[in-house]
């Protein structure tokens, strides 16, 4: 496959930017065998379905199948289905034709366009809606679409790889996904297994998340002694790797993983025990997120002015990506330039 030559570097992955093989694939049957049949996905283009829970790591491993494919060199592109509003999900997708995009004047090139060549995620692909699950075995089928108010066939050789956290089994049987899109997307199947399944990569992946979050908060790494090790292996991560990842960003940013310990062994050791993990859940990933946003924030912000606001030099003063960076002031609120006319960006 020709690498493209003008592709925009943010939609390349650097396989720098995601976790060692060792860390995102660890030691347990279940994952060894994602890990297996990765490698038989990689011999040819067909789409690929991940299922998992929510926060299994499911975009991750996305990304790692799409460094691993001959597609390596061109974009990857992710769409969230259930992000954006079902009027403006098929000119998103498949894009929009200048006359119906006010004030354009050319066409607006779709998802599926910039993809091309390379891979498209489809995130919470059971959300899409009836009629864009048809337009999408279209695309499946022979990779042909039309653009939003077009009628001129397009064509897009695009590797399409599908997640969902949902029983897609069972919205077929209810009704609301598509049997023969089904049959098409499943072609390759990977199931993430929960956390709770595979607790004995606990000790690596804390590993991992501390020198990833003590570098990205420019903060000195805790350590994690044996007794708190053991409790986080007692604990069942609901939430997942996700989960971990914000119970690891709090001990780095408390600057005390024994205080988070103890927090963890009052829930465990709760009146209602198992029952209290899932009721302080929610807030403590709350608390969590809130916490690690605010920090993130703050750091960027301090490294865009020392940086005179040039977003590619701050991307990589931090040692993240650029689209990273993006996404990441996009989240926050935060501007993505200077305000003109002097006015500070945030008070």
């Amino acid at each position: 496959m020709p690498v493209p030559t003008n592709l925009d570097e943010t939609l390349r992955i650097d396989p720098a930017d995601l976790p060692p093989e060792a860390v995102v694939f660890g030691s347990t049957p279940a994952m060894r065998e994602v890990r297996e049949r990765i490698d038989r996905a990689c011999s040819s283009d067909g789409p690929v379905l991940i299922q998992g829970d929510s926060g299994t790591g499911k975009e991750v491993i996305a990304r790692f199948l799409h460094t691993c494919s001959s597609r390596h060199c061109a974009p990857f592109v992710k769409l969230s289905c259930s992000a954006i509003p079902v009027s403006l999900l098929e000119s998103e997708l498949f894009g929009r034709e200048k006359e119906f995009h006010r004030g354009a004047e050319t066409d607006r090139p779709g998802l599926v366009a910039i993809a091309d060549g390379g891979s498209l995620l489809l995130d919470e692909i059971a959300d899409l809606n009836w009629e864009m699950q048809g337009k999408l075995f279209r695309l499946l089928q022979d990779g042909s679409y039309m653009r939003f108010g077009g009628s001129k066939e397009l064509h897009a050789h695009v590797r399409v790889i599908c997640a969902t956290n949902k029983d897609i089994r069972e919205a077929v049987n209810s009704g609301t996904f598509r049997a023969d899109l089904l049959d098409r997307i499943e072609m390759v199947t990977l199931h993430l297994p929960a956390l709770r399944d595979r607790k004995s990569d606990i000790p690596q992946l804390c590993e991992y998340f501390l020198q990833k979050l003590s570098q990205q908060f420019c903060r000195a790494i805790p350590r994690l002694n044996a007794a708190t090790l053991q409790l986080l292996k007692q604990w069942d991560w609901p939430g997942n790797l996700r989960e971990l990842e914000n119970w690891i960003a709090r001990a780095v940013i408390l600057g005390d993983a024994e205080a988070v310990g103890a927090e963890l062994r009052r829930r465990l050791e709760g009146p209602n025990g198992l029952a209290d993990r899932h009721h302080h859940l929610g807030a403590s990933m709350g608390e969590n997120n809130r916490a690690t946003s605010a920090v993130t924030s703050a750091l960027i912000l301090r490294a865009l002015k020392a940086n005179r606001w040039n977003r590619r030099k701050t991307a990589e003063e931090l040692n993240m990506s650029y689209r990273a960076l993006v996404y990441k002031l996009r989240d926050a609120g935060m501007p993505r330039r200077r305000r003109r006319h002097g006015r500070r960006p945030l008070h």
